[in-house]
Formats: C-alpha cells, structure tokens, sequence
C-alpha cells in the first residue's frame, strides 16, 4: 500500500480495479490471474495429524502452539513426547525420588529445584 500522486489516482483506480481482487477469507489484494491459486495454496482445508481440518495457511501455527499432538519435552527429564500426554507424564515423571547429595533425604524430582533452600 503506497501513497498515490492524485494525478495518477483514477488511472491508478482502473487499473486496479481490472487486474486486483480482494480475498473473501482473509482480504489480501490479489492479483485476479492469481486468486484460484492462492485459494488453493493458502485457504484449502487440510487435516493436521490430530484429525482437525484447517486452512493450509494456518496449519504451521496449528503444528506449533495448539496441536494436542505438538512435540513436547518433560520439565524433568527432558525425554519428548506429545503434548496431550505431557501433563500425565510429568506428574509420574515428577513424583520420583532421587537421593540428595546433601542430606541423604530422598526428594521427589519435582522438590529438588526448591530443596537446597531447606537442606541443612
């Protein structure tokens, strides 16, 4: 979008209005030689991996913040899994004991980030 001289603002208007389309999905400025394709390429519905249908435009963003099935690793120990079973894993994960090396006390994983601030 560029600032337009009003000297060549109606010829500038008919062109546009020939060779320039708006997107109903997203409101782009297309080129009309090249709607179809940028339908096809950007608004098609896809199926992620987690069955849910989607634009293809959106479906990196999908893949990346909110697919259940996302990669995830563990807080813990760091072993990657999918998100939608992260949460059940880190509450086992997190409920082991490992020795301190201070103490001797055995301390559940999920305590040894807060236990030297306890430990004698």
């Amino acid at each position: 979008k560029k600032d337009i001289p009003a000297a060549n603002f109606i010829i500038h208007e008919i062109h546009c209005s020939r060779n320039i389309e708006v997107c109903h999905y997203c409101s782009e400025s297309v080129p009309k030689s090249e709607m179809k394709n940028h339908i096809e390429s950007e608004h098609v519905q896809v199926t992620c991996k987690c069955r849910m249908k989607i634009e293809n435009s959106l479906l990196k963003d999908h893949e990346a913040s909110v697919c259940p099935l996302r990669p995830a690793l563990c807080q813990y120990c760091d072993i990657q899994l999918t998100f939608d079973k992260l949460q059940d894993h880190e509450i086992y994960c997190g409920a082991r004991t490992e020795t301190c090396g201070g103490c001797g006390c055995n301390i559940m994983v999920k305590d040894l980030k807060e236990h030297p601030q306890v430990c004698g």
